[in-house]
């Protein structure tokens, strides 16, 4: 790759990872649309790394309670707030991680194609629109129960199909099961540490035993590690800041297009 698609590609995977937009997706379509080659496994591991450090880093305070509890929670059997959402996180977890385990060899060979992403983009956008409309939005992370939880975690299992985003699935589900929509986002971006951490080891394993992956490109690698950082985090920040007054519909609109365009290009 360029120097300029290795950036183009980094920034996209860090600001769509965590909109309801399909990350997934959009480093599809370059390849498909424009004629790019396939970024490969090395340069997956890097930015999912890079988007990683970037929650991490947002999230520290939150991350830092939530593990300091889950940890003294195994020795004294006392559960507190901080250490309950550790479990809800771990357990919501779970389905993604089983889902996108079985189902990766069929995504790969059936489901990475823009007629697919243009029906889930349009589809789980206009869930999206219903959710942010119609539900009840009352609930926060405090009092977020297992039901919620699970539900947001079976929505994630879903993310396995490109179009769908996960960070749309979840933040949909959550909206759907009556979370505000800081409660939904903040619970996602929080799911979002474990799910991408099982991504980040599953294509570094897959580096480490595929003879015939392409050697790595270590410049390559940091450049898109530190640009999907970069991309990640303003993007986590402005996100959080925008959700309550912007609600989700800007975020439709776009699906409705992008999806709108992928069929103009698959059928015309």
């Amino acid at each position: 790759m360029t120097t300029l698609q290795i950036i183009v590609l980094a920034i996209i995977q860090g600001i769509t990872e965590f909109l309801p937009i399909s990350s997934s997706a959009h480093l599809i379509l370059p390849a498909q649309i424009l004629g790019w080659q396939d970024q490969g496994t090395a340069f997956d591991v890097a930015v999912h790394v890079g988007s990683l450090l970037a929650v991490l880093i947002y999230f520290r305070k939150e991350v830092g309670d939530i593990l300091f509890a889950w940890l003294k929670s195994l020795s004294t059997k006392q559960q507190t707030q901080n250490s309950r959402l550790g479990w809800l996180i771990i357990f919501a977890t779970v389905p993604g991680v089983v889902f996108g385990y079985l189902m990766t060899g069929f995504v790969e060979d059936y489901a990475r194609s823009p007629l697919v992403i243009a029906s889930t983009t349009i589809g789980f956008g206009l869930l999206l629109w219903w959710a942010d409309a119609k539900a009840t939005q009352v609930k926060t992370l405090d009092t977020l129960n297992w039901k919620v939880a699970m539900g947001v975690g079976f929505a994630q299992a879903l993310a396995v199909i490109p179009g769908t985003s996960r960070s749309g699935a979840t933040i949909t589900a959550g909206l759907m099961l009556g979370l505000t929509r800081d409660a939904a986002a903040r619970f996602s971006f929080l799911l979002s540490i474990p799910i991408i951490l099982a991504a980040a080891t599953y294509y570094s394993l897959k580096l480490a035993t595929d003879e015939a992956e392409p050697a790595m490109d270590l410049m390559a690698m940091i450049t898109g590690g530190l640009f999907a950082f970069v991309s990640a985090y303003a993007c986590i920040h402005l996100f959080l800041k925008a959700i309550n007054s912007i609600g989700m519909l800007p975020f439709v609109i776009y699906r409705l297009i992008l999806g709108a365009a992928l069929l103009a290009f698959v059928y015309l």
